[in-house]
């Protein structure tokens, strides 16, 4: 059975980059001053945030059911099967539309609902790509991308609460009080939510409990003898500030495999340009690897 890996720009995967790595790419819509726009394809990272900064509407949005199942089709036109790996159902209802709509595929569309975002989702796409090339089953593919899922966390901090308070994240109040303080959230993303897990006084302390959070996280995955990658992810725009922070991980992590990636569109629409993400995946066990 020849089965495929599909996914989303949420994985912070291309459409160019997929077709490199084996993997088709679903491109997810923005609305931009109420215009839907898609990433990769008429939308770059740059003209989105040029956008959010100039205080213009910009706002995610769900793949029609069309668009995906016009991929799934052409999809099948040359694998007896996929696997999709959408964006965490927990962030998104994409993934419970794409659900329903495999219904309709007798099997040959598995979903897997791995409640993972961004680089996470990025080496679960890597994952399903070499269990597809030992000759899995799609549904196979699926049920051992799903035992490791949970096994995943990213830790974000920002450099302003602005486009937090735009979303509705925070209050108006507590965001103007946060600026005035420097007071910087860190934010972590695992399974289905999104929720603060520290708040510290400057970027720097913002960026270092970052680290911490994700040492004492690796500590417990090396514990349990899991195999697993370290990673970076990023809003900024200057590419100094992006290598700094990749340098970061590297030097704390010496050793271990590290990964590197921009932040999905979906969460630049609530962390603005400057948000700094770090973070661990379990991997899957693979025979020989």
């Amino acid at each position: 059975m020849r089965v495929a890996i599909v996914t989303d720009t949420n994985s912070g995967i291309g459409v160019a980059e997929g077709s490199r790595l084996g993997a088709f790419v679903l491109p997810m819509p923005l609305l931009v001053d109420g215009t839907i726009r898609y990433e990769g394809v008429d939308l770059t990272a740059g003209e989105f945030y040029d956008a959010q900064q100039a205080g213009r509407s910009v706002s995610t949005s769900q793949p029609s059911p069309g668009d995906v199942m016009d991929l799934w089709d052409k999809v099948l036109e040359q694998y007896d099967a996929l696997v999709y790996i959408p964006m965490s159902s927990g962030l998104s209802a994409s993934c419970q539309t794409a659900i329903a709509l495999a219904e309709g595929y007798d099997g040959k569309v598995q979903v897997a609902d791995l409640r993972r975002i961004s680089v996470t989702q990025a080496l679960a796409v890597e994952d399903g790509l070499e269990l597809a090339k030992l000759g899995c089953t799609a549904v196979e593919i699926r049920e051992e991308l799903e035992r490791v899922s949970m096994d995943a966390m990213i830790y974000i901090g920002v450099e302003t609460l602005t486009y937090l308070r735009r979303g509705g994240r925070v209050t108006p109040a507590a965001a103007a009080m946060g600026n005035l303080l420097n007071i910087k959230p860190l934010l972590k993303i695992q399974g289905d939510r999104l929720d603060a897990f520290a708040k510290v006084r400057g970027v720097k302390a913002c960026k270092q409990r970052a680290v911490e959070a994700t040492k004492e996280s690796v500590e417990q995955f090396l514990q349990k003898g899991w195999k697993f990658h370290v990673g970076t992810a990023h809003t900024y725009r200057a590419q100094e500030e992006i290598r700094a922070w990749q340098q970061t991980l590297e030097d704390n992590f010496p050793g271990i495999p590290a990964t590197h990636g921009e932040l999905a569109l979906s969460i630049g629409c609530h962390t603005g340009p400057g948000a700094f993400g770090m973070g661990l995946v379990r991997r899957v066990d693979l025979p020989g690897k």
